[in-house]
C-alpha cells in the first residue's frame, strides 16, 4: 500500500493553532515580565551546553520549539521591556509594531524593485513621510528605512566620500591622487561613526576626534581649529557628524553652528539623531535640532525610543537624486518598465532584499497617533527630571552632566575616597543592585572615571518604577 509521505511544510491550520499559542506566549510574557528579574543570571557557556550539537535529522515539530525556549533560552533572557530596564537605550517593541512586524514575516515579501512587491515600497514611502512630518523636518527630506544607525550613518559617509572624490568609487575607488579626506566628530560620538568611516575606506588616521565642551558636546570652536590646521596642511575636509543623544550623556552637539562650518569647508553634515531624534516628535524638543535643516542626512531609529520593534532605522537625506547614484545597480533582472516612475530602494541602500519594515512603523503610528506618542515621551522627560531632581537633593549623590532628555548620569561619592576607591565603588554597587534583580542600569566612562547611567523609557516604566530604583540604589550604596 503507497503511504502518503511526510508534509514538506507547516500547512496553514497548523499555522493557525500554532499560532495562537504563541501569540498568547508573547501576552502572557508581557503580561508578567515585571515579575521576573530583569538581569539574567546565565553563566558563560549555559546555553550552548544545553542545545545539541548537531541537527535533528528527523522532525521534532514545533511545540519543542516552544518548551525549550521556556526551558533552555528564557534563563538567558535579560528582559529590555521590563519596567525596571534603564540600560543602554529605549528598545520598544510596542504590541502594535510587533503585530506588523509579525505581518510583514508572515508575507515573506521581498522588496527587490517597486514590481517585487509595489505595497512595500509605497507604504514605506507615505509611512516615513509621516515621520519626517511627525519631526518637523521640511518638505525636501526624503526618506529610506534602513536596519539599524551603524548601516545609515556607513551610507552617508559614502555619499559624504563621493561627493568630495567627484565619484571615484565608479572609477578609481579610493586610490585617486588627491589630497586625503577627513571625518570629524565629537570624542563623545558613538562607535559607529569610526567603524563606519573605516568600512567606507577613508582610515583611522583620517578620523578626527572633537574635544567637547563643558556640557560634554562638542565644541565648535575646537572643530573650526582643527578644520583650519588640516587645510592649511593639505587635506580635504569630507564630513562633519554631529550627533543629538550622545550615548554616554545625551549631549547635543550645536548643529547649526556644525552647518555653518560645514559650508564654510564644504564638507558634508550628517546627524546622528538615533535615540534622541524620537524626541523631535515634540515641539518643545525641538530646538535641541536648531540648524537641522542645513545638513545633508539625519539618521533616527523609531526601533528606541518611538517604540517601533527593532530593526527600524530611518535615514533622512536632502539630495536623494545623490544617494541613488552612489547607491544604485541596475542589472538587467531587476529592471522594469516602471523604474522612471518609481521609488526603487534598494538604490537607498547597502541591501538588495528588502523587508516590509514599513508595516510596523505603520502599526505603530496608526494604532497610537501622534498624540500618545508625545504623551509617552513626556512621561518619560519627566521622570527623568524627577530622578535628576531626587539624586542633587540627596549629597554625595551627584548628577553629572545636563539633562536634555530621559538619561541620567549619576554617581554616589562618600569623601574621603581617592579617584581608584570611588572607581571600585561605583561599580561594586552597581553589581549588588544588579545581583538583586532590582533593576539595571549602565556602568560608563565619563572623563576615565566610572559613572552610572539610567536611560529611562521602557514602555511599562512609570513613576513608580523610578521611584523603586532610586530606592534600590541607595540600599545599594549602604
Amino acid at each position: 500500500m503507497n503511504r502518503e509521505p511526510d508534509r514538506l511544510s507547516m500547512d496553514a491550520e497548523e499555522f493557525r493553532r500554532l499560532a495562537h499559542t504563541v501569540v498568547d506566549w508573547i501576552a502572557d510574557y508581557r503580561r508578567d515580565v515585571a515579575d521576573r528579574p530583569v538581569c539574567s543570571t546565565s553563566a558563560p557557556g549555559d546555553v550552548l551546553a544545553q542545545l545539541p550539537p548537531s541537527p535533528p535529522r528527523a522532525p521534532e515539530g514545533f511545540p519543542a520549539v516552544l518548551a525549550d525556549l521556556d526551558r533552555i533560552l528564557m534563563p538567558a533572557v535579560s528582559h529590555w521591556q521590563h519596567p525596571r530596564f534603564f540600560g543602554y537605550f529605549p528598545s520598544n517593541g510596542d504590541l502594535a509594531a510587533v503585530l506588523g512586524d509579525f505581518l510583514s514575516t508572515g508575507l515573506g515579501v521581498l522588496g527587490l524593485a517597486w514590481q517585487s512587491a509595489p505595497a512595500l515600497t509605497e507604504l514605506e514611502e507615505r509611512v516615513v513621510d509621516w515621520l519626517r512630518q511627525m519631526s518637523g523636518l521640511g518638505a525636501a527630506w526624503q526618506g529610506v528605512i534602513q536596519d539599524t544607525a551603524s548601516t545609515s550613518t556607513l551610507v552617508a559617509l559614502a555619499c559624504a566620500r563621493e561627493r568630495a572624490s567627484g565619484h571615484a568609487a565608479a572609477t578609481t575607488g579610493m586610490q585617486h591622487a588627491g589630497p586625503p579626506l577627513l571625518v570629524y566628530t565629537s570624542r563623545e560620538a558613538h562607535s559607529s561613526v569610526a567603524k563606519a568611516a573605516l568600512l567606507v575606506g577613508f582610515g583611522r588616521e583620517h578620523v578626527r576626534s572633537i574635544a567637547t565642551d563643558a556640557e560634554r558636546a562638542l565644541d565648535p570652536r575646537a572643530l573650526a581649529r582643527q578644520l583650519a590646521a588640516d587645510r592649511a596642511t593639505g587635506a580635504r575636509p569630507c564630513a562633519i557628524v554631529a550627533t543629538t543623544g550622545t550615548t554616554a550623556t545625551t549631549a547635543m552637539d550645536p548643529i547649526d553652528a556644525c552647518a555653518g562650518l560645514a559650508r564654510e569647508h564644504r564638507a558634508w553634515l550628517h546627524v546622528d539623531a538615533a535615540m534622541a531624534g524620537s524626541a523631535a516628535i515634540l515641539p518643545e524638543c525641538r530646538h535641541l535640532w536648531h540648524g537641522i535643516e542645513a545638513a545633508d542626512s539625519v539618521v533616527t531609529n523609531p526601533h528606541k525610543w518611538l517604540g517601533a520593534s527593532f530593526d527600524c532605522s530611518v535615514l533622512f537625506v536632502r539630495d536623494e537624486q545623490h544617494l541613488v547614484r552612489v547607491m544604485s545597480t541596475n542589472p538587467s533582472y531587476l529592471r522594469t518598465a516602471m523604474d522612471d516612475r518609481v521609488k526603487n530602494y534598494r538604490d537607498w541602500g547597502i541591501a538588495l532584499g528588502r523587508r516590509f519594515r514599513a508595516l510596523k512603523l505603520w502599526s505603530l503610528i496608526r494604532t497610537h497617533g501622534t498624540d500618545r506618542l508625545q504623551a509617552r515621551l513626556r512621561r518619560d522627560l519627566a521622570n527623568a527630571r524627577w530622578l535628576a531632581d531626587r539624586v542633587r537633593d540627596t549629597p554625595p549623590w551627584r548628577v553629572l552632566a545636563p539633562v536634555p532628555l530621559q538619561t541620567v548620569c549619576i554617581r554616589h561619592e562618600p569623601p574621603g575616597l581617592t579617584e581608584a576607591e570611588l572607581d571600585r565603588h561605583t561599580l561594586a554597587w552597581v553589581e549588588r543592585l544588579h545581583r538583586t534583580g532590582a533593576a539595571w542600569l549602565t556602568p560608563a566612562q565619563l572623563d576615565g572615571r566610572w559613572m552610572v547611567r539610567v536611560s529611562i523609557g521602557a514602555l511599562a516604566t512609570e513613576r513608580r518604577h523610578v521611584d523603586d530604583l532610586w530606592q534600590a540604589m541607595q540600599r545599594a550604596v549602604r
